[in-house]
């Protein structure tokens, strides 16, 4: 099972872990064939069936199981995972003897078994699961409720979303599931997931949606569902299905302290998914749409210090040069309240929202610049594979003389070498931040420098201390480099 460092974390002692198959069962066998992925197009798909509407809430829920559970999936995947080197000590014709011969073919590599669950979509075949659950497999099975067994191939995975298709061949029409509509759902709302936990075979459980739009920081693209339906591993890539048996979920991971289901567990919208599929089913990969821009949070303080009301809407700090966002005239210090109608209230939301746009969209942002609203239209460019050119990140801090626990000091030719400066660059240099100052809790830091105060210029300390003053009333606006990147900040007073 995979899991992710506690300090990921903001409660004490926690844990997040994907619900990995492989925590189930692993143990070396003989070597497996792979198979080869293949791209194929999804043919229209009808006999979909639904739970009948009622008009009172049910006593059982037996009918809804019924109809959902022959749509999902067992899966078993074999993983070829290379050992680590022999002790010498195994050298020894006793320990050959147990262990086999180190320098035999085929003793440097093992079969990991692992178990997971997958939601059929198509009566020809594709079936929907979390990419953990058939990451790096050589061979992959998948079980039906009435017990036959069929081979699957790969037809396309998606880390970073965490979605992954795979299709069977058959001749016989296959259960499938219903697409239902992910956004639609409210908090509150009952469903029901079902999945393979721990390998114990098919299970149904029943709870309600906690809340939608869930970023827990561990994938790239995240729009999370949370449920209180449990969740245990075995159960990722399983299904949660509403009250009439539509699909609005993709089960994938817990939060959790022992590693078992605690009423908190996650899974991809049904929208995203099928955006992500039919990406894969068309392209073999998904194409992600791009901005350029990097970006923050607009909380209390930095809605304060551009002087809105309320918070709302993700800031641009850094719009890099020669993106579809500089060439739309995107400006830093904009704010992005909506994209193509859509609220935007986070950077997740952002990202995920233009990210799945489709490359050459042209996105209407309403974007509010200078205290007034207006409408920015940029064809969107493709996600660049570099990284570092594609960052749409955040950062928050503060401070210098005149901002209380902070200490600035001009550029000088050794700290502009020091910090790799280019000559062009103009500001004050962040000598000290005390650890229980505001601008600290903000997050400025030591040798961060302040190229703009309260939108701006500045080149001398002088420059410094006096645009400070400025507003006293709200908190103050930065401006800094850090690196090879621009971030805005905002202090309280």
């Amino acid at each position: 099972m995979k899991r992710l460092p506690a300090d990921r974390f903001p409660r004490p002692a926690a844990a997040l872990l994907l619900l990995a198959a492989g925590a189930l069962a692993a143990f070396a066998v003989s070597a497996v064939d792979r198979d080869a992925a293949a791209d194929l197009v999804l043919p229209d798909s009808a006999h979909a069936a639904t739970a009948p509407a009622a008009a009172d809430a049910p006593r059982s829920y037996a009918d809804l199981a019924a109809l959902v559970m022959p749509g999902v999936v067992n899966i078993s995947t074999d993983k070829v995972v290379e050992m680590p080197d022999w002790h010498p000590m195994l050298n020894d014709p006793m320990f050959r003897r147990f262990f086999g011969d180190p320098e035999a073919p085929g003793q440097q590599e093992q079969i990991e078994r692992s178990l997971g669950s997958g939601v059929i979509i198509s009566g020809d075949g594709y079936i929907l699961t979390s990419n953990h659950v058939i990451e790096r497999a050589s061979k992959i099975r998948v079980l039906f409720g009435d017990s036959k067994e069929l081979e699957a191939k790969i037809i396309g995975q998606d880390e970073r979303t965490d979605v992954a298709l795979i299709k069977v061949e058959t001749d016989e029409a296959l259960p499938f599931l219903r697409i239902g509509d992910s956004d639609a759902l409210r908090i509150g709302d009952q469903v029901m997931a079902v999945g393979n936990p721990f390998g114990v075979g098919q299970t149904v459980t029943l709870g309600i949606v906690s809340a939608v739009g869930r970023s827990i920081g561990l994938i790239d693209y995240e729009d999370f569902i949370q449920t209180d339906a449990s969740i245990n591993p075995g159960n990722s890539g399983g299904a949660l299905v509403d009250m009439n048996g539509a699909l609005v979920g993709i089960n994938t991971a817990i939060l959790s302290r022992s590693g078992g289901s605690q009423g908190v567990g996650f899974a991809i919208p049904s929208n995203m998914a099928v955006t992500i599929k039919d990406m894969l089913v068309e392209h073999g990969k998904v194409q992600r749409a791009w901005l350029g821009v990097i970006t923050a949070e607009v909380d209390q303080t930095m809605a304060e210090a551009l002087g809105m009301k309320s918070p709302r809407g993700v800031l641009v700090s850094t719009v890099n040069e020669g993106t579809p966002a500089a060439k739309a005239g995107l400006q830093e210090n904009d704010v992005i309240l909506l994209v193509d109608g859509q609220a935007v209230n986070s950077i997740s939301d952002l990202r995920n929202t233009i990210s799945l746009s489709g490359v050459g969209h042209d996105a209407k942002l309403q974007v509010l610049r200078d205290g007034r609203e207006r409408q920015v239209t940029v064809t969107l460019g493709e996600l660049p594979e570099d990284p570092t050119v594609a960052a749409e990140t955040r950062d928050e801090g503060e401070g210098a003389d005149g901002i209380e626990g902070v200490t600035v000091r001009e550029l000088n030719g050794a700290l502009r070498q020091r910090l790799r400066l280019a000559e062009g660059i103009e500001g004050v240099v962040v000598a000290e931040v005390s650890q229980t100052s505001n601008a600290s809790h903000r997050g400025l830091r030591q040798g961060d420098v302040i190229v703009e105060v309260a939108r701006e210029a500045v080149a001398t300390l002088d420059d410094y201390r006096r645009l400070v003053k400025k507003d006293a009333d709200r908190p103050v606006l930065l401006k800094i480099r850090r690196g090879d990147q621009y971030q805005v900040l905002a202090v309280p007073r």
